[in-house]
């Protein structure tokens, strides 16, 4: 499939303003409503969006490449800035502070080795980004969409209820 400029505005909005509503698509984006309804049915069909609650599927779109880095902080700040600005580049989905050796987890989704490259240059101009080790995953094999799948009824009773 084809992406283009509205394919992407959808998507985007989906993801972004969190919603399901093709009204509330159609609105932010300013396409018609008809499209919107087609675009979405395409992209389904497509797999980019793998189910009714509109998961993106980002090696659909040809973000194959799973980045995982672990940041090594040379910082003085507070975590937390550091935190926010690594969430803000391009490419990487999620960041975690954790405790032990390494200061963060970074998991990127990336199109190919130039988006790596780049990356990697970005990270290394950050302050407080002492050193990286980088991890260029094989494959997937397993990603869980919907957390509470990979949590057992009888877990979630014991643990969630008195």
């Amino acid at each position: 499939m084809e992406i283009d400029e509205k394919d992407i505005d959808i998507l985007k909005t989906i993801a972004d303003e969190e919603t399901r509503s093709p009204d509330h698509i159609s609105e932010r984006t300013d396409i018609p409503l008809s499209t919107v309804n087609y675009r979405v049915k395409q992209l389904r069909e497509a797999g980019v969006i793998r189910n009714d609650h509109y998961d993106i599927d980002l090696a659909a779109l040809g973000f194959e490449i799973t980045f995982v880095i672990q940041i090594f902080a040379d910082y003085d700040e507070d975590h937390s800035d550091l935190g926010q600005r690594l969430a803000e580049i391009d490419g990487i989905t999620q960041v975690y502070f954790t405790a032990g050796e390494t200061d963060y987890l970074v998991i990127a989704q990336l199109t190919g080795p130039e988006m790596v490259e780049d990356l990697i240059n970005t990270l290394e101009r950050i302050d407080g980004v002492g050193r990286t080790i980088s991890t260029y995953t094989i494959s997937t094999l397993y990603d869980g969409h919907e957390p509470l799948q990979q949590i057992s009824r009888e877990t979630l009773y014991s643990q969630l209820l008195e």
